[in-house]
């Protein structure tokens, strides 16, 4: 039987957006292709050690990206191991970070190296700014260095270098400590870190053994599509380059605007803050799109935390609603570590919660002023990485039929409009079922 309520929610259809797939045909063999046209393996003597900085970030194929390039060392005749780059996240805590390691598939039986980590840092220079640079202690200590990362649009930073290899040497590998510094002043820089990056990269490569950047770039289906080897030296130069190429590939919403946004899960390892802001909208501000930033959502609703999160919800006050299971899965020293050290501290601010997505929704529905059923603009997302396909309100039908979308993908309807099903506690039951007996 219908509950009473949900016959006030629109009608909704299953839309698919048709983004070029770039994926490459072996990750493994890119990683040896891209090494292989570098200059690393001739740097590196047998018994030499080599750290491999690795984030916290989701990667696609990131144990296969991680594992080629230990394989890669050993040939040439040098102890790989492998140290978390990834500032204050996992809790601030080596435990924290090597757990997070571990969680996405770092094992050290499995990657067949060392893994070592510390929070502690030597400082090995003051900028022009008073900026102490702080670098992880263990992998100064190493004879090389390589940064592995993947290169896309960060959450809150612009300019030339966002998520990428600059922001790994810097923030990553500078630990705690160093994630602190920098944010402070990324606050009073307007989250620019071009000025800041074009005069602490050459120094932190001056005084560490930096010998390699891999940058990883995925295409719109959370895959590797782009592996490339970047030599120290071209550090600055190649991230602007390999970062429009990034933006290029990733995936979009296919509308300007939203009313209600529902987010099947958040969590770290899809995006820094749980939800990617340039997905979103709100890299700005927390709960509204700047002039000239699209799309424009005016809800958004978050129904789980990843358990790859371990807690961490940063983010969350991204949203303006959340389903309790998010609530109840929050750990909050991390999440409060987190959007301290990155002075994003509204980010971990807990929206209003409900006991099932009926309940949200109908909530959702009274907040965006007058409005019938037909004109709700609703899109329902698994997460913003994953945005192939998603249910639309029927608001969008008719403009799906003109082809008016802003994500530059043939859009294709799946099936007629229907009525949004929820399960016996009154839970939506999943996208991939949406319509289905």
């Amino acid at each position: 039987m219908t509950h009473p309520k949900e016959s006030a929610l629109p009608q909704c259809f299953r839309l698919r957006q048709h983004f070029a797939s770039l994926a490459v045909d072996d990750v493994r063999q890119s990683v040896d292709a891209a090494i292989g046209n570098s200059t690393l393996a001739s740097r590196i003597r047998p018994g030499q050690t080599v750290a491999i900085a690795v984030g916290s970030r989701g990667i696609a194929d990131l144990p296969t990206l991680v594992s080629a390039v230990v394989d890669f060392i050993k040939r040439c005749g040098g102890v790989p191991v492998i140290v978390p780059a990834m500032g204050s996240h996992g809790g601030a805590t080596a435990e924290g970070q090597a757990a997070l390691l571990r969680s996405l598939g770092m094992e050290e039986a499995a990657m067949g190296c060392e893994i070592r980590a510390s929070m502690d840092t030597i400082v090995i220079g003051t900028s022009s700014e008073g900026l102490d640079v702080h670098f992880d202690k263990i992998a100064s200590q190493m004879d090389h260095v390589v940064v592995l990362n993947r290169i896309k649009p960060h959450t809150r930073l612009v300019g030339r270098y966002e998520s990428g290899l600059a922001k790994m040497l810097m923030i990553g590998l500078g630990k705690h400590q160093g994630a602190i510094v920098y944010h402070q002043a990324m606050a009073d820089a307007d989250y620019c870190l071009d000025a800041m990056a074009a005069e602490i990269v050459p120094m932190i490569q001056a005084a560490a053994p930096i010998s390699l950047g891999l940058a990883i770039i995925e295409d719109a289906f959370d895959q590797v599509s782009h592996v490339e080897a970047v030599e120290p030296a071209e550090f600055l130069l190649a991230e602007p380059r390999l970062l429009t190429m990034a933006r290029q590939r990733m995936p979009r919403l296919p509308f300007d605007h939203i009313d209600l946004l529902i987010v099947d899960r958040m969590g770290k390892e899809i995006s820094g803050t749980g939800m990617d802001t340039n997905v979103v909208g709100r890299k700005w501000n927390d709960k509204i799109a700047a002039a000239d930033e699209f799309p424009k959502v005016k809800q958004i609703y978050v129904r789980d935390l990843t358990d790859q999160s371990a807690g961490n919800a940063a983010g969350i006050g991204v949203a303006e609603f959340c389903h309790r299971r998010v609530v109840e899965k929050i750990d909050y020293e991390k999440t409060r570590v987190n959007c301290l050290t990155s002075m994003h501290a509204t980010a971990g601010a807990v929206p209003i919660h409900f006991d099932c997505d009926r309940e949200a929704l109908v909530a959702a529905m009274g907040q965006v002023g007058k409005r019938t059923r037909q004109q709700l603009r609703w899109v329902w997302i698994q997460d913003t990485l994953h945005l192939s396909e998603l249910v639309c309100s029927e608001a969008y039908w008719d403009e799906v039929a003109r082809g008016e979308d802003r994500s530059g993908a043939a859009l294709e309807t799946l099936g007629e409009l229907g009525p949004l099903r929820f399960d016996d506690e009154g839970n939506l039951r999943s996208i991939s079922e949406f319509l289905i007996e």
